[in-house]
């Protein structure tokens, strides 16, 4: 295995400039020069949409940008010593000492232990001060090496006060290791002693029954749900986002503590699904029924979207190559052609009707997928069979996305009764590979097809029924709302739901599809158009870093990813996210009015072949993008002064 950094990834006492998007981009051509990645704006991009998640940057001058990447080809680190120091978010200002953690989209278990275990040296004084004091880039390789080199530690074992801990972010790469390695020496300082289990990408044990028991505590520092939680049942229990056990260590194993020796504090219930409605409480995470469900939907739609994307993606492209006859010809001409015998109307029709055919079967997922996924966030794997199968019943009986909804959620729920009924031990081995997957496909699937089936189909029915029928100022008020979701929070919960709606019911057999198809992408490409729009007008209004992603914010409206906008409606979200919610409502009543239709689900500029009345569409956009960008202009002059300059330079100043 070669090593993860080399000379010529390294960087000393330079300015690689004022903002770090600037730095990322220098330390990814970096990484591109040396061999390790196949493409710059990949990589960068990459690291962008990491940042663009949390800030990067760590107390005491630490920046570590950090990304998975199918333009990565092995796990690779680039660092730099900054000269100034550059903002990452930490708290505590600029950071001089900056690794770009480059690992590929499918790396493997070594690679990726060598990576957190850079990560968790960094969170060592002794080991950030060498880094500092390194004469030359061959004295930084020598002193990585050593750090991710893996070491025999002795196993002690433990006495005294004892807690555990879950740390975990949704990278698994930096933070969630950092996090450990803080909470262990947080713990040495308290004379405590932290046993800590690491839910990321990196090899991992997780905590043993006698390691729970002996604890009086459980910290959960986590970005995204914990794995098996019901282990930690009844335990005292105190819950954060992953950064703050890398910034309060101290302060949440003190939490920690008073939370043992209070008798009323929360606790860790038993089981993740309970039934009774539960409390809701910050530190301990809980959430309410309502909360749950929408967590359980989300999960279905996040794991449909890429049937939808790259199933609608593929029937535009064969629209485009086979004209929008396709559909009606395309079977016939993929079983009964080849490239050596194409049929009538040339390569381009046989080759339109095997995009249109591979989008279709695609597409065909759609259903069975959210299905499959709703019951699979309910009861985890022994939930994904009957899943998918009540998905196909769905589909089956005409009940459409409302039927894969009532159905995951009936099959993820029979999923979850069945594993949890006592049987004798020599029948557990049957219970995953037959028991659940069989009562569970037959309770939820035959309620479909016995029951509820004809009712969901004519709620189906009359869905689409109501939306053929929309015009006139039904269809602006549709698209005023649909607007609205798509922007409030900038591919959140209520944007998902409003994507959600349109793709589920996306046909090309249904012209009401289209036009609520159009109006969602072209509503969600407003926010991060209107914001840069308004920093390239009125950049006085904005900080640096603020005019900084509003050069991103270009290219990501134009893609229809509506989370280049989240920088800024995280920085001022009073006055940016009512802003571009004008904007974006605008261009959805605007699409609907003008009958615009979209075919394909995702794609921004690089799909409006698959855009009918193109010119109305481009005036939507306009029209919303320069809305949101005078209104969030008016609104950051309101109240306040142009926002203050942080760059280092000023900073320093």
């Amino acid at each position: 295995m070669s090593q993860i950094i080399q000379a010529e990834l390294v960087v000393l006492d330079e300015n690689l400039g004022s903002t770090s998007h600037d730095v990322i981009r220098r330390l990814a051509s970096l990484v591109v020069a040396a061999g390790r990645a196949t493409e710059v704006d990949g990589l960068y991009g990459d690291a962008l949409a990491r940042e663009g998640q949390a800030a990067t940057g760590l107390p005491g001058g630490i920046g570590i940008p950090h990304c998975r990447s199918k333009y990565v080809t092995e796990p690779t680190l680039a660092f730099a010593r900054l000269t100034p120091g550059v903002d990452f978010g930490a708290p505590d200002g600029p950071a001089d000492l900056v690794f770009l953690i480059a690992a590929p989209a499918g790396g493997d278990a070594d690679h990726l232990t060598l990576l957190t275990a850079l990560a968790r040296s960094l969170v060592k004084p002794e080991f950030t001060a060498a880094l500092r004091a390194a004469a030359s880039p061959a004295d930084v390789v020598t002193l990585v090496q050593e750090a991710v080199t893996p070491t025999e530690q002795p196993t002690a074992m433990a006495s005294g006060r004892q807690l555990v801990a879950v740390t975990a972010c949704p990278t698994g790469i930096a933070h969630t290791y950092m996090a450990a390695d803080s909470l262990v020496a947080a713990g040495e300082r308290a004379g405590v002693t932290v046993h800590v289990e690491t839910q990321g990408s990196g090899a991992s044990t997780p905590l043993s029954a006698d390691t729970i028991a002996a604890a009086e505590a459980v910290i959960f520092a986590t970005d995204v749900g914990v794995k098996d939680r019901g282990r930690f049942a009844g335990k005292p229990v105190v819950a954060s986002g992953v950064k703050r056990a890398i910034n309060e260590p101290d302060a949440m194993v003190a939490d920690a503590l008073a939370a043992a020796e209070d008798p009323n504090s929360p606790r860790v219930e038993a089981d993740q699904h309970r039934t009774s409605a539960p409390r809701k409480d910050a530190r301990t995470g809980d959430v309410s029924w309502a909360v749950r469900l929408r967590q359980i939907l989300l999960t279905g739609v996040s794991y449909m979207i890429p049937f939808v994307a790259a199933g609608g993606l593929l029937i535009a492209l064969g629209f485009l190559f086979g004209g929008y006859r396709i559909n009606a010809s395309a079977t016939e001409i993929v079983t009964k052609n080849s490239l050596a015998q194409l049929p009538d109307g040339g390569l381009d029709q046989y080759l339109g009707a095997v995009l249109f055919s591979l989008g279709a079967l695609a597409f065909g997922f759609l259903v069975p997928a959210l299905a499959g996924y709703i019951a699979f966030a309910i009861a985890d794997r022994p939930g994904i069979a009957p899943g998918f199968t009540v998905g196909v019943v769905a589909t089956t009986v005409g009940a459409g996305f409302i039927g894969g909804i009532v159905g995951g959620l009936l099959a993820g729920f029979a999923a979850l009764w069945i594993s949890r009924l006592k049987i004798p031990a020599w029948g557990r081995g049957l219970m995953p590979v037959v028991v659940i997957p069989l009562g569970a496909t037959l309770f939820a699937g035959g309620l479909m097809f016995l029951v509820l089936g004809r009712p969901l189909a004519a709620v189906t029915s009359g869905l689409e029924s109501w939306l053929n029928g929309l015009s006139g100022s039904s269809a602006i008020v549709l698209g005023i709302v649909l607007g609205l979701m798509m922007a409030f929070d900038m591919g959140g919960p209520v944007n998902k739901a409003a994507y959600a709606f349109a793709t589920a019911g996306l046909s090309v057999d249904n012209p009401a599809s289209l036009k609520v198809m159009a109006a969602v992408m072209a509503a969600g490409m407003v926010p991060p158009l209107a914001l840069a729009l308004a920093t390239a007008v009125r950049p006085k209004l904005f900080s640096t870093a603020e005019r900084e992603n509003g050069k991103a914010a270009w290219l990501l409206g134009a893609s229809f990813i509506t989370e280049g906008a989240i920088p800024f409606a995280a920085a001022d979200p009073l006055r940016v996210i009512p802003s571009i919610m004008l904007g974006s409502a605008l261009t959805g009543a605007v699409v609907m009015s003008g009958g615009v239709t979209l075919s394909a689900p995702h794609g921004g500029i690089f799909v409006f072949f698959a855009v009918g009345h193109i010119a109305v569409f481009v005036l939507a956009l306009a029209a919303g993008a320069v809305v949101g960008a005078l209104a969030v202009s008016i609104a950051k002059q309101l109240g306040r002064k142009a926002a203050p300059d942080r760059s280092p330079a000023a900073v320093a100043a």
